[in-house]
């Protein structure tokens, strides 16, 4: 076997191992932390400046705030003792300006009653009889006091020709014209048309009656006949005839009746019917004295109704009752009273002065 050749080993090196190499900032350690501590001295030195700066400033103007406090405290328990005082002197200025305004009322007063002219005497009369013509008129219903008044204050303002009664004169005008074309309800015609009624109604006959003669047309004397003995004195045997024709006749009356129920009434209903269509009118009448005008036609529709039903309306009275009653329905209107607000409110802008 052969074996493995020998290795020499390496040779040694004649120049010797060299040293670790150190960084530039490691060997400047110490100087820089030197100049860091110098640094951190400095920026030390400079805050305790500004600290004691700030310090000395605090300080004064905490003093000056103090002295200002001090001062506004002042200030302010004089503008109070001001107040207060202000405030006393405002009461009692109050208190004077409210004598003063009385007083000033007061004569002012005195003075327009010293000094009421002869215009505006005649502007309160008026006025005073223009309201007192305006309540007759809503309690009598009728326009004839308001007119009346109107026309007499026109004639009194026509006699004082001043210019701030001018407005006055014109307002009046225009009430009478508006007063002329109103058509109103003539209440006291009514009430004497519903009381001619009421007496008709007493002497009207039933539609039952029976040989009743028309009271209110009695026989002409040149149309009666004569009496039996006279008959039998001359021997007028034709009026004779005659005589005994309307006794007979007398005896049958054939008549039509539209009003079934009117046959079936008794003599003591007959008596209540008249004494409740008189109550319906007399309740008319009392509506229309009320200014019910809704009750009082009402009243007269029940009335016309009992009149038509049983009663006779062929004869001249039950005609005159049946006319009378139409009328009083067809002039009962539903209107209210005029007022006469133009003329008084031109009066109290003429007394005012305005």
């Amino acid at each position: 076997m052969s074996s493995a050749p020998d290795i020499d080993p390496p040779p040694h090196t004649a120049n010797p191992p060299l040293k670790a190499h150190t960084p530039w900032w490691r060997q400047r350690m110490p100087l820089l932390t030197l100049v860091l501590v110098v640094l951190c001295a400095l920026a030390c030195l400079q805050l305790w400046v500004k600290l004691s700066t700030i310090q000395e400033q605090l300080a004064r103007q905490s003093a000056d705030a103090t002295q200002l406090s001090v001062q506004a405290n002042g200030l302010a328990k004089r503008a109070e003792e001001i107040t207060q005082e202000t405030a006393a002197k405002v009461t009692l200025l109050d208190l004077r300006l409210n004598e003063v305004a009385l007083q000033r009322t007061q004569l002012e007063e005195l003075i327009q009653s010293l000094s009421r002219s002869r215009d505006e005497n005649l502007v309160v009369d008026i006025e005073s009889a223009l309201g007192l013509a305006q309540q007759q008129a809503e309690l009598t219903g009728s326009v004839q006091p308001m007119m009346a008044a109107l026309q007499t204050a026109q004639k009194r303002l026509a006699k004082v020709p001043q210019p701030r009664l001018a407005p006055v004169l014109r307002a009046i005008q225009h009430d009478i014209e508006r007063l002329q074309s109103t058509s109103t309800t003539d209440i006291p015609g009514l009430l004497i048309r519903l009381d001619e009624l009421v007496v008709l109604v007493e002497n009207l006959s039933l539609a039952n009656a029976v040989g009743h003669v028309n009271r209110g047309s009695p026989t002409p004397p040149s149309q009666a006949l004569p009496s039996w003995p006279l008959i039998w004195q001359n021997k007028d045997w034709s009026a004779l005839g005659q005589r005994l024709w309307a006794e007979v006749s007398g005896l049958v009356r054939v008549s039509k009746i539209e009003q079934p129920d009117a046959v079936m009434l008794s003599p003591e209903q007959g008596f209540f019917v008249r004494e409740n269509l008189k109550l319906r009118l007399l309740n008319a009448r009392l509506g229309l004295l009320s200014r019910q005008m809704t009750s009082a036609r009402n009243d007269l529709a029940l009335a016309e109704r009992e009149l038509t039903r049983f009663f006779d309306l062929n004869n001249r009275q039950g005609q005159t009752a049946k006319t009378l009653m139409k009328q009083v329905q067809s002039q009962m209107l539903q209107t209210d009273m005029p007022r006469l607000d133009s003329s008084l409110s031109a009066l109290a802008t003429a007394a005012a002065g305005r």
